[in-house]
């Protein structure tokens, strides 16, 4: 092989790691203005459970009611209505945020 080709090679995993690098960025940012966009709202969703594929039961917060529903493909139905204290709340302040080192991390565990 040529000296060309081990240029051209590293030229294009260069451009490979910039795009990478640009994309890890770009997705960060757009998941901190998503999350920044629905902040303050009345409605968020605190658990959701998988009953099948397409099948879930979510806890949901509607103003200062807490509501358990039931997602389906194409429907959606309140179950019921629950008192705030019989839910269990995580108080950890990384509940639910991992960065993509700690994902990472766990995968090659």
């Amino acid at each position: 092989m040529s000296v060309e080709s081990y240029l051209q090679f590293i030229a294009i995993l260069i451009i490979f790691v910039l795009v990478l690098g640009l994309t890890y960025y770009v997705t960060k940012w757009l998941a901190g203005y998503q999350k920044e966009k629905n902040s303050g709202r009345n409605i968020e969703v605190l658990e959701t459970g998988r009953i099948s594929t397409t099948k879930y039961i979510q806890i949901v917060r509607l103003g200062d009611k807490y509501m358990a529903i039931a997602v389906g493909k194409d429907e959606v139905t309140a179950l019921c209505e629950l008192d705030k204290e019989s839910l269990v709340f995580d108080n950890s302040e990384n509940a639910g945020t991992l960065s993509f080192n700690e994902i990472l991390e766990k995968i090659k565990k």
